[in-house]
């Protein structure tokens, strides 16, 4: 196992040597497609690093807690990252939809609220825009994803959709999230950021850790750097790729994709053991 990366930023060693000093107080907050999971072309193939339950298995019982926060349905991402009935895992939280739905280890049971009705009128519009774009749909109950990536021209495809798809969504009281070859349609007002600090602020953490990949995991980096100036150290974990640069740019740290996700999850486990 290798040593744990030093950050590049002062602000991120001190994150990094809260969370070491003080375990029992971090939260570790973590996307899931690119981080957690190595990105797909179809999502519903979309599953967990192999190593990645065991390591936060390894981990989780040593820190205050483990959210996993996704644009996905909180149930999807359950399914797809094995987290149900894992040891170790008991205090697991996942936040789907951005926040919007958000499943318990301990119950079992996701909590949301009534869609928004946004969602179903683009929903049925979207056929009728979308013909020959060569796009695929991803229908997330209470989103709607144009994935671009099996298109003759991925690039040139999430250029061209990026315009008219923010005028349906503006029509219909949603917003658009873009992301990796990816243009989410969802409801305004929770975004990754939101959901980190109000659960930051719910279990009163004394340090976070937020891992994300894309564009969607910018509003936590976001939320860290807040975080930070009022007194909760933080630590910027990028899952580095190749299709996103803006969190490269503003991480502490930047791994290896999923495969240095979980290295540095299994590593933390080991020093906070």
């Amino acid at each position: 196992m290798s040593s744990l990366p030093t950050p590049a930023t002062q602000a991120g060693q001190d994150g990094l040597d809260a969370l070491l000093a003080q375990p029992g107080k971090a939260l570790i907050g973590l996307d899931f497609d690119g981080t957690l999971a190595p990105i797909v072309a179809d999502p519903e193939l979309a599953r967990a690093h192999p190593r990645a339950l065991s390591a936060l298995a390894a981990l989780a019982p040593k820190v205050a807690a483990v959210a996993v926060i996704t644009g996905r349905p909180a149930e999807v991402a359950v399914r797809n990252g094995g987290f149900a009935d894992v040891p170790g895992l008991e205090h697991l939280v996942v936040l789907g939809h951005y926040g919007a739905e958000r499943w318990d280890a301990r119950s079992g049971k996701v909590t949301a609220p009534e869609p928004h009705p946004g969602v179903a009128a683009v929903r049925a519009e979207l056929p009728g825009l979308l013909d020959g774009s060569g796009t695929w749909v991803e229908d997330k109950g209470r989103a709607v994803a144009v994935h671009t990536r099996r298109a003759a021209d991925p690039q040139a495809a999430f250029d061209a959709l990026r315009e008219p798809l923010t005028e349906l969504a503006t029509r219909h009281g949603l917003i658009v999230e873009p992301g990796r070859m990816v243009l989410e349609l969802r409801p305004p007002g929770m975004d990754k950021g939101v959901a980190l600090s109000e659960f930051a602020r719910e279990i009163d953490a004394g340090s976070v850790l937020y891992a994300g990949d894309d564009l969607g995991d910018l509003p936590a980096y976001s939320a860290v750097d807040t975080l930070r100036t009022t007194g909760t150290p933080g630590l910027l974990v990028c899952s580095g790729s190749d299709e996103v640069t803006e969190l490269r740019e503003r991480a502490d740290v930047v791994v290896d994709g999923p495969e240095g996700v979980v290295d540095l999850l299994a590593e933390l486990a080991d020093r906070v053991g």
